[in-house]
């Protein structure tokens, strides 16, 4: 009869031997870099006002030619992209009196929604123009993280800023993370600003249950332990902002494309010697907000130990050497 102690050793070396499975596994199946190809549809936008005719899209490698680039993802948001455009347009039109030099474009990137996303936001290219308005709509959907990256890759701005298309950040907050990002010393111009709501997490607790209050921390825990994020409280707040060298360098390097993707983009910072500035931001829940679901917060914790693993075992890899 087998003893306790060879019934431990079996399935020791059992779980060994998974492992390393595994881990092969992981090593074959997995490209090293990021695949940035995109379908010949989305290196294009429309002109409204011109018959829909199309036009190239620059690349974020050329020279910033605007001062500020928003970037916004957006999946099935017909109902709730007008309130955010109207407010973000509103606010930037209202600066644009004060500073007459100031020169922005919003990038709003349709994820391959299945609804009329496109078309709204088309009518805001049409009535603001094509230097003001641009719609990146994707071949199919990508994910929060896919959208964001090629939204950024196509932008001319020397900031560029993504900002979630519920509106939930209050877009006038910019004015906060510009300052800091200002104050920001940095001879290779490498900055990020976060927008933060950590300090409302007090209330958020109150009102969450306990069981999603265990997932909250589990995943905090998990970004601090296993992607070494130790810099930045709230990872997951959709607005943030890159100078464009920081957005270049990050989002080039940047594999996952759903829910975990601004954990990995916060990794790849630290590892190409950035320091993530966190500032706090006025958010409100919108009704229909897409909030994470409880899978999702469980399918987040297996992204961020595959993160980790991928990186640890060097099947990804961070090109430190790529120039805007």
């Amino acid at each position: 009869m087998v003893g306790l102690l060879e019934l431990f050793c079996i399935l020791l070396v059992l779980a060994f031997v998974l492992l390393v499975l595994g881990l092969i596994i992981i090593y074959i199946t997995t490209d090293s870099m990021p695949n940035l190809k995109r379908y010949d549809s989305e290196k294009y936008f429309k002109d409204p006002n011109r018959g829909g005719s199309k036009k190239e899209f620059p690349s974020i490698q050329d020279k910033a030619t605007k001062n500020l680039s928003v970037i916004v993802p957006s999946y099935n948001e017909e109902e709730r992209l007008p309130t955010m455009l109207d407010e973000t347009l509103a606010f930037l039109e209202e600066r644009l009196k004060k500073e007459s030099s100031l020169t922005f474009e919003i990038i709003v990137v349709d994820d391959g929604s299945r609804d009329k996303t496109s078309k709204v936001a088309l009518d805001y290219s049409k009535k603001y123009g094509i230097d003001k308005v641009r719609v990146l709509t994707l071949a199919k959907n990508r994910g929060k993280g896919g959208a964001v990256r090629l939204g950024v890759l196509s932008a001319r701005g020397e900031y560029i800023l993504f900002a979630d298309a519920d509106g939930a950040t209050n877009f006038p907050d910019i004015v906060k993370l510009e300052s800091a990002i200002k104050q920001i010393n940095n001879k290779h111009n490498m900055k990020i600003v976060c927008g933060s709501r950590a300090h409302l997490q007090e209330e958020a607790v109150a009102k969450r249950s306990v069981f999603r209050t265990i997932l909250m921390y589990g995943f905090h825990f998990a970004v601090m332990i296993l992607c070494q994020v130790k810099g930045v409280k709230d990872t997951q707040c959709g607005f943030k902002l890159f100078s464009r060298e920081a957005a270049f360098r990050t989002f080039y390097n940047l594999h996952v494309e759903r829910w975990a993707f601004d954990v990995e983009l916060l990794y790849i910072a630290e590892q190409l010697g950035i320091s993530p500035v966190e500032v706090a931001v006025n958010w409100t829940e919108i009704d229909g907000s897409k909030m994470i679901p409880v899978w999702s917060w469980i399918q987040m914790g297996k992204d961020l130990l595959l993160i980790r693993l991928r990186y640890l075992i060097g099947v990804w890899k961070i090109d430190r050497t790529i120039k805007s």
